[in-house]
């Protein structure tokens, strides 16, 4: 993510963010190179002949804490949006047991849209529609209880949750599930894991770079808890990228 108005970024694979100069230092660091201040500095005039860059420039205005505010917050009804899951794989039913349909207003912008709505624990919600996704601060990850709680799920995002849901012929799982909305809440995930007493965690996340550094990094802090095992599920979906595709392709559907 890149914030125009104040020229910072953001990966939230990755958790880290900063500057363009601390851009240029991850990536001479990700290719083994020296990654100083002088030697990004040093790469930034090469690449631009020896141009000034600019680092920052000042938003005109103050911005809102967030462009984004909930405007009415609902059970899942509107067509669209149940079109939408459906063409994801998921039954309108099974998405109204855990979403919310909310109409949210872009302060930025002005603009009115509806949006299907998955709560966190921190009482912010992650949004879905077919032209946007994104957060209604705070971000968090969100924590489903189950009937058992010998073993836990992870999850990276609620449609490969409802996705694996479906395929199972579930509404819900007998264990516990932590869906991250981002793996940079993974660190956040863990307190939630810590000497609970929970006995296998299941992995279901992406198959990616981020992905398998997060379910790389769960399954060495399960080492690090007495009797708890890992199970990563990925071969269950691969080839594909996510839960969903995965689905989608068993459903033989396309978006």
């Amino acid at each position: 993510m890149v914030d125009l108005h104040t020229n910072r970024w953001y990966d939230f694979g990755e958790a880290k963010g900063g500057d363009s100069i601390d851009l240029v230092q991850c990536y001479l660091q990700s290719t083994h190179e020296a990654h100083t201040l002088p030697d990004a500095l040093r790469w930034l005039g090469n690449m631009t002949g020896g141009a000034a860059v600019p680092l920052w420039s000042p938003p005109e205005k103050a911005l809102p804490e967030s462009e984004l505010v909930l405007i009415s917050n609902r059970s899942l009804q509107h067509r669209g949006l149940m079109n939408y899951v459906e063409k994801r794989g998921i039954a309108p039913l099974l998405a109204a047991k855990h979403l919310r349909e909310l109409r949210v207003r872009n302060q930025a912008t002005g603009k009115y849209f509806f949006s299907l709505g998955f709560a966190n624990e921190e009482g912010g919600y992650e949004l879905r529609n077919p032209f946007f996704k994104g957060c209604l601060r705070p971000k968090s990850l969100s924590f489903v209880r189950g009937k058992a709680a010998k073993s836990i799920h992870f999850f990276e995002g609620f449609m490969d949750y409802l996705s694996a849901l479906s395929q199972a012929g579930q509404s819900s799982f007998g264990q516990d599930v932590i869906v991250l909305n981002s793996v940079s809440c993974l660190g956040q995930a863990l307190a939630y894991v810590q000497n609970y007493g929970y006995r296998r965690v299941y992995t279901w996340l992406d198959n990616d770079p981020a992905g398998e550094k997060a379910t790389a990094r769960l399954a060495d802090f399960c080492k690090t808890q007495q009797g708890l095992l890992h199970q990563p599920l990925n071969r269950l979906y691969s080839p594909h990228p996510d839960v969903n595709a995965w689905h989608m392709h068993q459903r033989g559907l396309r978006l």
